[in-house]
């Protein structure tokens, strides 16, 4: 049977033909070379199978990448390394709050405020340009899930009772000027419709076309630790546990490694990828 009339499952449990193309754009995204990409759309081509799930198609194409070239295959494990700032959402509000620092923005991550009807703890405020803005990230762990329209709703009634709030009570507490909705995964098309409509500027993967979450993560740079394919995910997690949450951080200072037991040739390893991951010279 040829590729191109293999049914393969997805993660949400829809059905769709196989697409060399869209491994191919997936791999050129991971920045890797040419050949490479050849290299890897053969050996996936060659054990497809009726039925096959994209995760089995993800798990052959990392670990051929893996062998090849680390870097690429951390940039090839982006999306997964997201869902891996768990189990809590705590990691990932960190690592959005270091995304928009890096953008110029003035960041305060898990601030409580005061609204009409209950106090909210706000994941991330941020100030831009006089605008304080209030930003929901809505973390999700297991592939295939998508933040949908009643997040946005919930989202948008938080913001309205603290908007109300100040409304009454300006010398209360910070004013807030827009809410933002933060998702490591997908939208569906009402949330990111409703978000439109009501003026919420909406973040997630592949959303917007630029500005998208995995667009903003390589124009900084500002790659999640999880990335790493030299750290199994014991490593991974006591380092999260200890809020060390970015590639650079390890950069920075390599003792942070010896924290979870690594040394020496192994030590040197993490940061010679972390390195060149970030393009840091």
């Amino acid at each position: 049977m040829k590729e191109k009339g293999i049914i393969i499952t997805k993660e949400s449990g829809e059905r769709e033909a196989f697409s060399e193309a869209k491994l191919r754009r997936s791999l050129e995204r991971a920045q890797a070379t040419p050949d490479l990409i050849d290299i890897v759309v053969e050996e996936v081509k060659g054990g497809l199978y009726d039925g096959m799930s994209t995760s089995d198609i993800y798990t052959r194409a990392f670990s051929l990448i893996r062998k090849k070239h680390r870097p690429t295959a951390a940039r090839y494990h982006l999306k997964r390394a997201l869902m891996e700032l768990g189990p809590t959402g705590h990691p990932f509000e960190k690592f959005i709050g270091e995304l928009l620092k890096a953008q110029g923005l003035q960041v305060e991550v898990g601030k409580t405020v005061e609204g009409v009807c209950v106090f909210h703890e706000i994941d991330v405020s941020a100030l831009q340009d006089d605008r304080h803005i209030m930003i929901e990230c809505k973390f999700h762990n297991q592939p295939g899930v998508k933040s949908d329209v009643k997040v946005a709703l919930y989202i948008q009634a938080r913001f309205e009772d603290v908007a109300k709030k100040w409304k009454q009570e300006p010398s209360h507490g910070q004013k807030f000027h827009e809410a933002w909705l933060v998702t490591n995964t997908k939208l569906t098309s009402d949330a990111a419709r409703y978000a439109s409509c009501v003026g919420m500027k909406a973040i997630g993967w592949g959303y917007p076309m630029e500005g998208s979450l995995e667009y903003l993560i390589e124009q900084y740079n500002l790659h999640p630790l999880t990335c790493l394919t030299s750290l199994n995910q014991n490593q991974k997690q006591l380092l999260l546990n200890r809020g060390i949450i970015l590639c650079r951080d390890i950069i920075k200072d390599k003792n942070m490694l010896g924290l979870v037991g690594l040394n020496g040739a192994k030590v040197e390893q993490v940061i010679n990828e972390a390195k060149e991951l970030c393009h840091i010279i």
